[in-house]
């Protein structure tokens, strides 16, 4: 094979990758609807049994300003207390309220109600009065969880929860399709993808299980940085950069420090203390099933491309590298202040 062909063959990888990296840049944007919505209920200390009473906290997706039509659901037996000041956090409003279970909530159904109508999820997570929790993910197909059995289900829907926060996570899904610009054989690529789950398997285990804990802002702060700096590794064009000669010694360096990004992400989430092992490694496999998702359909893209014998400018495979470059400055700059401010 001659030397231009290699560089063609090349070129097209790069951009049927750019091409996939510029559809889920624009999909926050075009797509709201499919960031999950979030429910959580905590157990509050102190109620007379058998009372209970739960902090609810209910995160709605904005879409154009306006929230999607989605409202929570709670038993009949349970009533819930005046909703508090509503606040927007970002692309999302947030309620917080109060939840009066007379009888405990040990029966009847906590729902989502509008959820079958749309395309998005709602990750739901309940800490119980007698310290058991639950988590899993209500879908259109299944808007509703049956309380009374948890414990059978606490640790599975950790699973879909780290398909989720991996496949809505932006950042992690740029620095992924940004390391397959550095790649263009199988056996490189396999490595620097193993290395990468193996890093941040071990940072995100050590984090859930208190061995070890970063503040979460410096963390999201370093994740955005990690992106410009393949983004600038890349653009440089020169082979003999660090992560064009060790492109997976790179991955799992940042590996590592994303992991601490996973498990800020499972924190918020929490661990059922009854399933604590299992439901970090489901939540993990789950990352990990993401993780392939992009990697695949990547290679798809890549495949298709090459199939149809395109030949791109060079500035159009890498102008989705000085897009995401770009943005990931602004975030780490916008991180960074947040945290000094």
């Amino acid at each position: 094979m001659s030397i231009r062909n290699r560089t063609s063959r090349r070129l097209i990888r790069h951009w049927s990758v750019a091409a996939l990296l510029a559809a889920c840049w624009a999909s926050p944007a075009a797509a709201h609807e499919v960031r999950p919505a979030y429910l959580r209920l905590d157990a509050q200390p102190g109620a007379l049994e058998p009372e209970e009473r739960y902090a609810v906290v209910w995160k709605t997706p904005l879409t154009g300003g306006r929230r999607l039509p989605l409202l929570p659901v709670f038993p009949r037996s349970c009533s819930q207390a005046a909703t508090a000041v509503d606040t927007v956090t970002g692309d999302a409003l947030v309620q917080h309220s109060e939840l009066v279970c007379p009888d405990g909530l040990r029966s009847g159904e906590v729902a989502v109600e509008g959820l079958a109508t749309t395309i998005t999820d709602a990750v739901l997570h309940i800490a119980f009065a007698d310290g058991t929790r639950t988590a899993t993910v209500l879908t259109p197909e299944h808007p509703s969880l049956t309380l009374g059995a948890r414990d059978g289900g606490a640790a599975a829907g950790y699973l879909r929860l780290g398909v989720a926060h991996l496949l809505f996570g932006i950042d992690h899904i740029l620095f992924v399709l940004a390391l397959l610009f550095f790649l263009h054989r199988l056996v490189p690529l396999a490595k620097a993808v193993t290395a990468f789950t193996a890093a941040h398997s071990v940072t995100l285990g050590l984090s859930a299980l208190d061995a070890v804990r970063l503040p979460q802002a410096p963390v999201e702060a370093v994740i955005a940085l990690s992106i410009v700096f393949l983004a600038v590794e890349r653009l440089r064009g020169r082979p003999d950069t660090i992560t064009a000669r060790h492109t997976w010694v790179v991955a799992f360096a940042f590996g590592l420090l994303h992991g601490f990004g996973f498990a800020g992400a499972l924190a918020d989430i929490g661990l059922p203390k009854e399933n604590l092992l299992l439901a970090l490694l489901l939540f993990n496999l789950g990352v990990e099933v993401g993780q392939l998702a992009v990697v695949f359909a990547g290679l798809a893209v890549a495949w298709t491309v090459g199939r149809l014998g395109l030949r791109p400018p060079r500035w159009l495979v890498l102008a989705p590298l000085w897009a995401s470059g770009s943005v990931a400055a602004y975030w780490f700059v916008s991180r960074t202040a947040t945290m000094v401010g």
